[in-house]
């Protein structure tokens, strides 16, 4: 590393990874003042969604959420020597306060969490803020040409432990495609989706009827975030091969602190 290079760093916590990066810059907000340390911390946003894309049964790509926090802005009478950030339930990681002013987490699960960011002057003496975070959790799912399309699984409870969340939002389409183009030549195709708990057993369900070259679409919400579900459909009758595109969204009450950027 060159002379004047800022080092950087990374630590994975459980579930969450935290990294920071310096910065001396910012601007003024949401502040305390106790005992000589004025903590000011300057965050942009405090939800997010994590996004998993699978193709055909596979997955292809995750997209976690990252949230940064600046502490760039606090103050203290005293000597500052550390900044930091601990996530409730899990581990916590400090930061050399004259080195680093930024602390960026990464989170790889949904949940509501807890967050206590602070700063530690000289004498020891630590100022503490608490910030409440919401990750919630979409999962895009493709299957082309099958006549037995593959249960998606859906884990709706966080592995923090938390807060449970409020909904499943589930949006379905299937397609029945032309079996030759600008010919034709196929038949309707008769499908269910069902949404299965973990007893195997129908929450809720619904039956199509699908034509060549058209679509069908099931939009529905389920409250029942306790168990794991299966979104699975079943090809009735037909022969053609359809094309399956699921859209599910773990989703939490909006809880989450206001961002002050």
């Amino acid at each position: 590393m060159g002379q004047g290079n800022v080092p950087h760093s990374r630590l994975l916590i459980g579930l969450v990874c935290l990294f920071f990066t310096s910065s001396l810059t910012g601007c003024l907000s949401n502040s305390q003042h106790v005992e000589g340390i004025e903590l000011t911390i300057n965050y942009e946003n405090t939800n997010g969604t994590i996004v998993e894309s699978y193709i055909d049964g596979d997955l292809i790509s995750t997209t976690n959420v990252i949230l940064v926090f600046d502490f760039s802005n606090t103050i203290s009478e005293n000597k500052l020597v550390s900044y930091g950030i601990q996530i409730i339930n899990y581990s916590s990681i400090s930061v050399d306060s004259n080195i680093e002013s930024k602390i960026s987490v990464e989170f790889s699960h949904h949940g509501i969490y807890e967050i206590i960011a602070y700063a530690t002057d000289e004498t020891n003496y630590q100022e503490n803020q608490s910030i409440t975070v919401r990750i919630e959790h979409q999962i895009d799912w493709l299957e082309s040409n099958t006549y037995d399309p593959i249960p998606l699984p859906i884990i709706p409870y966080p592995n923090n432990g938390g807060t449970l969340p409020s909904a499943i939002i589930i949006n379905s389409t299937v397609e029945n495609p032309v079996l030759i183009e600008n010919i034709g030549g196929g038949r309707e195709v008769e499908i269910t989706w069902r949404l299965l708990d973990e007893q195997d057993d129908a929450c809720q369900s619904k039956n199509e009827i699908v034509y060549e070259g058209e679509q069908v679409n099931w939009k529905t919400i389920h409250f029942n975030t306790v168990e794991a579900h299966d979104l699975s459909i079943s090809y009735d009758d037909g022969q053609d091969y359809i094309d399956v595109h699921h859209s599910v969204l773990i989703q939490y009450h909006p809880v989450e602190s206001a961002p002050n950027i």
